[in-house]
Formats: structure tokens, C-alpha cells, sequence
């Protein structure tokens, strides 16, 4: 049985989420796409490159040895080479903070593979 798009992106997304959680900087940056822009819910100024968001990547898990990063509800939207998953995320920064939020991540299709081409990451108010 062949493998959906929601399913794929859903798959990456997972994957993520184990990256994260294992410290894997290299295993964090592999959905994203080189010329990615995104926004993070800790600073004003944008991210662009995969260059800026491993630096930012980089400082959270050296401020946060112990992260825990969580999705739920994933939701994916598909039209044509674009994909939109939205969710809802928690970091567990020790015990007990934690941060709740929402998440967007929008795919572009190149060849097989789906990559991310734009974040936006918000906290919950």
C-alpha cells in the first residue's frame, strides 16, 4: 500500500520530533530546505538558511540539555507540491517548565522528497 502525502509529512514530522529529543542537530535540519524563513517563538528577527537555524537550533539545546519536545494534533493539508502542517507544541525545559504553543510548517515538494521551506512557531496565550 503506497505511502499518502499526509502520512509522508507526518513521518517527517515524527522524525523531528526523535531528533530533537535525542540531541541530533543533523537529524533536526534534514526536513528543512536550504533556503528556509521561518519565525520562532523566542525571538523577533527571522530565520533564514539552514545556517541561522542551526545557530538557533544549537542554542536551544545547549541551554536546554534535557528538552523534551512534543507535537499533537498534527493536521496536514495537501495541495499540488505544497503541504501545511499545523499543530500544537509543548517543550518540558525541566521539571516542571513547560511551554505550549503552535506550530506551522509549510512544505514544498522537490523530486520525491518534501522539504521545509517555512516555520512559524508561536507560544500559546
Amino acid at each position: 500500500m503506497p505511502t499518502t502525502t499526509r502520512q509522508q509529512i507526518l513521518q517527517l514530522e515524527r522524525a523531528e520530533v526523535r531528533a530533537i529529543n535525542h540531541g541530533d542537530l543533523r537529524g533536526a535540519l534534514q526536513m528543512f530546505d536550504r533556503g528556509f524563513v521561518g519565525f520562532s517563538s523566542t525571538q523577533h528577527k527571522r530565520i533564514r538558511g539552514l545556517g541561522a537555524l542551526r545557530k538557533t537550533f544549537t542554542y536551544y539545546l545547549k541551554r536546554a540539555p534535557k528538552l523534551a519536545y512534543r507535537i499533537e494534533q498534527p493536521h496536514v493539508s495537501v495541495n499540488g507540491g505544497t503541504a501545511v502542517a499545523t499543530f500544537y507544541w509543548t517543550v518540558q525545559l525541566g521539571r516542571g517548565h513547560k511551554i505550549h504553543g503552535r506550530g506551522t510548517h509549510v512544505f514544498a515538494k522537490q523530486g520525491k522528497n518534501w522539504r521545509v521551506v517555512h516555520e512559524h512557531f508561536s507560544r500559546a496565550h
